[in-house]
């Protein structure tokens, strides 16, 4: 069921309104730690640039999260939108960052996709940007597993709510919703896809499933494990905990969405053997390697990107 929208407000580049979620369906696939009650939302959209010489219109936006966290600042989502001028009946797609939160990868990605007639709403995860307290050392992952799991359940809501959203806009396609993915954006995102029934595919770039597996023998992960082991806390263990955020756990669901996977073959941060796990785990879908290192990557991001555009543009 499309979301109605309804515009309340609108003075020169700013707008106020609302949109409505729908219940989740009685017998849902979405599991119940990420289950929407129906309610409505209100939103405020401002417009921050008219990017004039690439024909993008850049807002920001934000609109209550429907999860409440101990930080008043964190319940608030935060999003950009970048809108091509002129779009009609397009694919859009959710964006999520990289591990720092800096929004630089983001929001190129963001620009470019808008430069190829495709909407992008870059979502702050939780803790990040202007969700984050002043001062504030909170961050979306900590050693605190059961706090980042509680984060990141937080960020896929929020996420979901953005989803809907997304697919009021006049010049959206709302049977074409995607998600880009890159890094930890990249596991957030696949956990999103494979709970967000309006999301119909996903770009997951640099990331992968079996998370705990797969980092097991990371010499990074190293002293996180023996720290885990003299808890007495065992991978087996950390694995059923890790569950409900590994992209893997939801590889049914995310079988019958358009996949796009790209790797970096020497990846010296994610584990190349979490996105094989992946791409076998969601019956093998298209799947792009480059030989490069996790940073190394950055270098083929145009690539990247002509391929994340060419997905997104299939029907």
């Amino acid at each position: 069921m499309r979301p109605m929208i309804a515009l309340m407000l609108i003075t020169g580049f700013a707008s106020a309104g609302e949109f409505t979620i729908p219940a989740d369906a009685a017998g849902t696939t979405v599991p119940e730690r990420f289950r929407l009650n129906a309610c409505t939302l209100k939103f405020d959209l401002t417009l921050k640039y008219k990017l004039r010489a690439t024909g993008v219109d850049v807002f920001k936006l934000a609109f209550p999260s429907t999860t409440t966290s101990p930080d008043e600042a964190n319940n608030t989502v935060h999003a950009e939108y970048y809108c091509p001028v002129g779009a009609t009946n397009t694919p859009g797609v959710i964006v999520l960052d990289i591990l720092d939160g800096a929004q630089v990868v983001s929001r190129a990605q963001a620009l470019w996709l808008a430069q190829h007639d495709i909407p992008a709403l870059i979502v702050f995860m939780a803790y990040y940007g202007p969700r984050r307290p002043p001062h504030s050392k909170e961050r979306l992952i900590s050693s605190d597993v059961e706090k980042s799991i509680r984060n990141i359940t937080q960020t896929v809501k929020d996420c979901r709510c953005a989803t809907a959203w997304l697919g009021t806009r006049p010049e959206v396609d709302a049977t074409r919703l995607g998600l880009l993915g890159t890094s930890l954006g990249s596991f957030v995102g696949g956990v999103v896809a494979g709970v967000e029934p309006r999301l119909t595919g996903a770009c997951l770039l640099l990331g992968g499933g079996n998370l705990v597996e797969s980092f097991a023998t990371h010499p990074k992960a190293k002293p996180v494990l023996q720290l885990f082991g003299t808890l007495g806390i065992q991978i087996s263990t950390l694995k059923a905990v890790i569950a409900p955020v590994d992209p893997i756990t939801y590889a049914g669901t995310l079988k019958s969405k358009r996949l796009l996977l790209i790797g970096a073959s020497r990846d010296d941060v994610v584990p190349p053997v979490a996105m094989k796990a992946l791409w076998e785990a969601t019956g093998k879908p298209t799947i792009r390697w480059i030989d490069e290192t996790h940073v190394g990557a950055a270098l083929h991001m145009i690539p990247m990107m002509r391929a994340v555009t060419d997905h997104l543009h299939e029907k």
